[in-house]
């Protein structure tokens, strides 16, 4: 996906063996997702459906599960968030880069989920999962709390906010790093306004797309936000 993604354990009795065999299966599902997904690799699903080369039929059944939620998103953020982006020669074609980071962390926290005493964060390019056993508290002083600094968009140098989590995912999206590259499918036209939205709430997947979403639409998709994304909090910066 042509990023780092780390995995992070905090616990009392973190069992080593056990511990490495989880996190070697989180990897291995995001490598699963990478060579279903990605658009560095001329050998990928998505890669080779844009090209003609196979049909939908043909893919993983992930490929036809993203353009599934895709289509949910475009509804419930109004419009805000496609599926269909630009590509170099100047048309649309589908892209689901912008909820696939989310979605694959979501889904690779799964065996992280059953270490016993154990809390996780998960780092995906600046995009964070924080997670925890059943067992683990989410209060008290037995609750695992991390810290998550939110960059200022303006002087990466600053920290324009700290969370407190104990479970949770944290998404972000603006131009401070990539320049003008999200688009905005109501305008037809990629944003490069300065600034970010950073999103809260149970999952990564749905934290990023509203991130995304936030920053590039307008007051009908805040409208919708405030209505449909239950759990969920944004702030912009």
């Amino acid at each position: 996906m042509g990023m780092p993604v780390s995995i992070h354990l905090r616990g009392h009795a973190v069992d080593g063996e056990v511990a490495r065999t989880a996190v070697g299966e989180a990897y291995g599902i995001l490598r699963e997702m990478d060579s279903v997904f990605s658009t560095y690799r001329d050998d990928s699903d998505v890669v080779r459906l844009g090209r003609g080369e196979v049909e939908l039929s043909q893919c993983s059944a992930l490929v036809e599960e993203s353009l599934r939620i895709g289509q949910q998103a475009e509804v419930l953020t109004c419009g805000a968030f496609t599926t269909m982006l630009p590509t170099g020669a100047g048309d649309l074609a589908f892209d689901p880069t912008g909820l696939v980071k989310g979605w694959a962390v979501d889904l690779a926290s799964r065996p992280l989920h059953a270490l016993d005493g154990v809390s996780f964060c998960v780092n995906a390019g600046g995009d964070i999962l924080i997670g925890a056993h059943a067992d683990v508290p989410t209060e008290g002083p037995d609750a695992i709390a991390w810290r998550v600094g939110i960059e200022n968009p303006r002087d990466a140098r600053q920290i324009a906010s700290t969370l407190r989590l104990t479970r949770g995912a944290v998404a972000t999206s603006g131009t401070a790093a990539r320049g003008a590259h999200l688009y905005d499918p109501v305008a037809r036209e990629l944003v490069g306004r300065p600034g970010s939205v950073t999103v809260t709430g149970p999952t990564l997947l749905w934290a990023d797309i509203w991130a995304t979403a936030l920053f590039v639409g307008g007051d009908a998709t805040r409208d919708a936000f405030a209505a449909r994304a239950t759990g969920y909090v944004w702030t912009a910066h």
